[in-house]
């Protein structure tokens, strides 16, 4: 059954496609942030960590890679463990980028594989099908590459709260946002390694980096924090 925005979409379609080309042309674009992509740190028990997704994971909105989410999730990390961790994550990346990308990866161990993607998804089009095609074919290869005994699915984020995105295009993405969400809720519940988290940070503007659109370095801490709590449960 369609839901009300898909419905919506043809009659809004012009509207949409303007405020589409607007936010391009008026988007801030920010860098991916300076500093290592992997590295070890802490004492402890060793644990292996991969984080991997789109600019979110790569940490688009801060200065450099020690305040983003691999930054601040290993720094958390290694008061308990000594941590080997390891970034791959590009700015655009989709799901099935993200499968090729791991895909020409050697084969070696990872503990835990931390996931953020979704908003390029939804952006360009993904249905939902898709996505839950993908996604499994995701968690195939994680599987059958690193074995990891968690893996930690961050929501698909509500992009109706994106400060940078006008109305109704906010209401539009944010309504496929929480469609593809369900994928990723619905996958954990399939998989007894794999925990959904959803991605409900506060509505601060102080979490927003400056261009409306990516977590500011407050934010990754928040992301982080409850990431790392997770992982020590499990772990220790």
């Amino acid at each position: 059954m369609l839901g009300i925005d898909q419905i919506l979409r043809l009659p809004l379609l012009p509207l949409l496609l303007l405020q589409g080309i607007s936010v391009r042309r008026q988007a801030l674009i920010l860098p991916e942030p300076r500093g290592a992509r992997q590295g070890r740190q802490g004492d402890g028990p060793a644990l292996r960590l991969l984080i991997a997704g789109d600019s979110s994971a790569a940490g688009v909105g801060v200065e450099q890679q020690t305040q983003a989410l691999s930054g601040q999730l290993a720094a958390q990390l290694a008061s308990a463990f000594e941590v080997q961790w390891q970034l791959e994550a590009t700015t655009g990346h989709k799901t099935s980028d993200t499968i090729a990308r791991l895909a020409a990866l050697p084969k070696q161990r990872f503990d835990v594989v931390a996931l953020a993607l979704g908003v390029n998804d939804v952006t360009s089009g993904t249905s939902r099908k898709q996505f839950a095609r993908q996604q499994n074919q995701l968690m195939q290869l994680l599987n059958d590459r690193f074995a990891p005994d968690l893996i930690l699915v961050s929501g698909v984020p509500q992009m109706q709260h994106f400060p940078a995105l006008p109305q109704p295009l906010a209401w539009v993405l944010g309504r496929q946002a929480a469609r593809l969400d369900r994928v990723l809720i619905a996958q954990a519940k399939a998989r007894s390694t794999v925990v959904h988290f959803p991605f409900e940070l506060p509505r601060d503007p102080a979490l927003a980096a400056q261009d409306g659109y990516h977590p500011s370095a407050q934010a990754y801490h928040l992301w982080a924090e409850i990431l790392a709590h997770r992982i020590k449960e499990h772990f220790t």
